[in-house]
């Protein structure tokens, strides 16, 4: 829910930095934005808790279904309701919105229940991740608030350059989402990397990818000339930081979870880093 406030926010605030204009409406559609993607992120996590009950009573007895707090059918009604309203808000707004919450909520739909479940496929699964936080959310909610607040709708460069740089997030967020819960998943033959390769090989891993993803943004920072002086100071100095914050949590990790929780940190602070750097 954090997550998808902040990716909300945050395009908004690269869109206003492109366009350098603000309309009257602007918190308007906003709100809609807001509204629809909490509640198809509910509808997709939600849905996700229901097919996972016997797993997550190993692997995070503390889930409101898994501890019995909440019941199945209540369950039901909370995620078919949000999914709902979430297509039918998305669908008065029509095209880029409409677009991203449909394909967002048929992805989450096929991760999550059978015949599909593509959760079972490492593959897969990483796939749907990064489709849907690196691409669509990114790419959807740009063409939204140009839809709504500008006359034309053109992906900036550097939004492109978060698109991929989020894509690879993605792959190391659904890679290591399936670290801490490999026991789990080997009582329900959920055929993760880490339950195939090992928890140490797949964090590992995710360490690579994370630390050329930072490089990588970095690179194209400076052999670009869209930033201001001030946007690139920032940019280079505040993912320097990032990464010798990286670097420092991966030595010293002592539960998977934990380090987790740590990577969607990392996540939250590039939809505040990035738009201000374009902002400035």
């Amino acid at each position: 829910m954090i997550g998808t406030t902040l990716s909300v926010l945050g395009i908004l605030g690269v869109f206003l930095a492109e366009t350098q204009r603000i309309s009257d409406s602007v918190l308007w559609v906003l709100g809609i934005a807001l509204v629809s993607c909490l509640l198809a992120n509910v509808y997709i996590v939600g849905l996700n808790q229901l097919t996972d009950v016997a797993i997550d009573r190993i692997n995070k007895p503390y889930l409101p279904l898994a501890q019995g707090t909440l019941q199945p059918e209540q369950a039901r009604w909370i995620v078919g309701v949000c999914g709902g309203v979430a297509l039918g808000l998305a669908l008065l707004q029509g095209g880029f919105l409409w677009g991203t919450v449909l394909v967002s909520i048929l992805i989450g739909t096929a991760y999550s229940l059978p015949p599909l479940r593509l959760k079972r496929f490492s593959g897969w699964a990483s796939l749907c991740i990064l489709v849907v936080r690196g691409v669509v959310v990114n790419l959807g909610l740009y063409g939204y608030f140009a839809q709504a607040l500008a006359p034309s709708v053109i992906w900036p460069p550097r939004l492109l350059a978060l698109t991929v740089f989020m894509v690879i997030f993605g792959i190391v967020i659904a890679l290591f989402k399936d670290i801490p819960d490999t026991v789990g998943d080997k009582l329900n033959n959920i055929q993760t990397l880490s339950v195939q390769w090992g928890r140490t090989v797949v964090f590992r891993l995710c360490i690579v990818f994370l630390v050329l993803d930072y490089l990588g943004l970095m690179a194209f920072g400076l052999g670009t000339t869209f930033w201001s002086p001030a946007g690139i100071v920032l940019l280079i100095a505040s993912h320097v930081l990032l990464l010798g914050w990286l670097g420092y949590q991966s030595r010293t990790v002592s539960q998977f979870t934990e380090f987790y929780q740590f990577i969607w940190r990392l996540f939250y602070l590039e939809y505040l880093l990035f738009p201000l750097t374009c902002l400035l």
